[in-house]
Formats: structure tokens, C-alpha cells, sequence
């Protein structure tokens, strides 16, 4: 994989993720996040690696609800990248925390001795976060629900990035020369 498709799939990654959790109001994503992207060398597909809590039939709504989401989020993308082709976006369930916990479930199994159940299938792999519950003791603050995180800055080209403008101003020296 070239420097630049690594650069493009980290970027991408990054702008997916604000989309979906900016942009996307569908009730069947839940706790989604996006843990990586990887395009193709000409740039035509990408696959977005997607992890999602809760039980397998809310993990694969949440992948369904991504998919259908895929074509407004490619759409933002194209507002809002300098690139020259938007991929396609391909949404598939990233297991490798699922695996994570199954190996450290087996560790603590052999630790403390006991005969792991190879016919009990995982029900989930890691706890559904549910809403905490305030109480009269706690600083009196807004409730989470109504205090909205700030919304990350949009990125820049990169001559943008470089010289903080296009073109020559009062506060740019720079100077074109004549041909």
C-alpha cells in the first residue's frame, strides 16, 4: 500500500466517522465506530470497517442502517474532500474486538483453571452502555443528553494548509513572478 492511499484512508476514516455522528439520525446505528477504511489503488471502492456494540441482531441492523446511509455520506464527502474521485463506500462488521475478548475470556480461563465451554456461543462481546442514572449528590450540571460536543473543524487542501490562503494578500508577502 502506497503512502498516499494511507493518507487518503486516514482521512476518509476521519470524515466518515464526523458524518455519522454529525449527519446520520438513524436509531438502528447506535454505538458505532468507524475503525478503518481502505481504498483501493485506483481509488473506486473503499471497504469501511465498522464496530458496533451490542447483540448480533442489533450489529447487523447497525451495518444495514450504515449501508443505506453510504451514498448521502459519500455525497457529504464530495462537499467536503479535494479529492478527484469519491469511492464507492462498502460497510462490513470489524470483528477484532470480538476476537480480543474471546482471547482474553480464554487467558483468564486457563489462569484460574477452569474448562472453557466450547458450545456456548458469545452473546456479546463487550458490556451495552446504558444511561446513567443522576443522583442528588451530583454537581448541578446540564443533563449529558443537552450539552452537544463541538463539531471538529472541516479539513483544508493542502496549498490552503501550506500558506493559510490562495491568494496574496496584505499580510502575504509572497509575490508571483512575471512570465
Amino acid at each position: 500500500m502506497s503512502q498516499r492511499t494511507e493518507r487518503v484512508d486516514e482521512l476518509l476514516r476521519q470524515e466518515i466517522g464526523a458524518i455519522v455522528t454529525r449527519d446520520v439520525a438513524d436509531p438502528r446505528i447506535g454505538f458505532a465506530t468507524i475503525t478503518s477504511v481502505e481504498t483501493t489503488p485506483d481509488l473506486r471502492h473503499a471497504r469501511v470497517w465498522v464496530s458496533v456494540i451490542g447483540q448480533p441482531a442489533e450489529r447487523d441492523a447497525a451495518v444495514a442502517a450504515l449501508q443505506h446511509a453510504m451514498p448521502f455520506v459519500r455525497h457529504e464527502l464530495g462537499r467536503t474532500l479535494r479529492l478527484k474521485r469519491i469511492p464507492d463506500l462498502h460497510v462490513d462488521l470489524d470483528e477484532t474486538a470480538d476476537r480480543g475478548t474471546r482471547i482474553l475470556r480464554l487467558l483468564d480461563e486457563i489462569e484460574t483453571g477452569a474448562v472453557p465451554d466450547a458450545d456456548v456461543p458469545i452473546a456479546e462481546s463487550l458490556p451495552t452502555p446504558v444511561a446513567r442514572v443522576h443522583h442528588a449528590d451530583d454537581l448541578a450540571e446540564e443533563p449529558p443528553s443537552a450539552v452537544r460536543p463541538p463539531t471538529p473543524p472541516r479539513s483544508r487542501s493542502r496549498r490552503t494548509a501550506k500558506t493559510g490562503s490562495h491568494h496574496p494578500g496584505p499580510g502575504n508577502t509572497a509575490r508571483r513572478r512575471p512570465r
